[in-house]
């Protein structure tokens, strides 16, 4: 029985093969156990699967660097620069790309910080933790606005996502503690 993509958001949404371009059809392939996006002719199989998100919490003398979204979801809200991977780079790598893009800023001790799963969206955010190199930072085309917060001068209320809130709040917990810690967390859409 085929289900339509439309009433059932967790099926595949793609409709035509990007192969041969015939029509698709949701079915479960043989030797599979999940409903995919099936070419009618060629048979193709298209998967669907998580993206990563990936970005960076830099920090300058007790300060926070965030950029005011230009684009998009959330325009006009503050974030730590972070973004879609791209292929053929690791997530160190596209975290570092994101915030140089975002934010034109670098940092050469970068690390695993939260490693956040967001089911609802199918996303995956792996944000890593560092020094900001130098303190040069500048808004890049995706940003309206790239600036240093302290502590006090968090723009909680103007953050565009959730999970940019719990990566701060994490980072500020673990410095109370006195070490800055690798987390592993999932945020359920209520």
């Amino acid at each position: 029985m085929k289900e339509n993509s439309i009433n059932n958001p967790k099926l595949p949404s793609q409709k035509y093969c990007s192969d041969c371009s015939y029509p698709i059809n949701i079915e479960i392939p043989e030797g599979d156990t999940r409903n995919r996006a099936v070419c009618s002719k060629c048979k193709t199989v298209f998967y669907e699967n998580p993206k990563i998100v990936a970005g960076c919490l830099l920090t300058w003398k007790n300060k926070i660097l965030l950029c005011k979204r230009a684009n998009e979801p959330r325009s006009g809200f503050w974030t730590l620069p972070a973004g879609f991977m791209e292929n053929h780079e690791t997530v160190e790598e596209g975290a570092l790309r994101e915030t140089m893009e975002e934010a034109g800023a670098r940092s050469s001790n970068a690390r695993l910080f939260l490693m956040c799963n967001l089911p609802h969206i199918s996303q995956v955010y792996m944000m890593y933790y560092g020094d900001l190199d130098d303190g040069i930072y500048e808004a890049g085309l995706e940003s309206l606005e790239v600036k240093l917060f302290a502590k006090e001068e968090i723009p909680w209320e103007d953050l565009a996502f959730t999970v940019i809130e719990k990566t701060i709040k994490l980072y500020y917990e673990d410095l109370e503690k006195g070490n800055i810690d690798i987390h592993f967390d999932t945020i359920i859409k209520r």
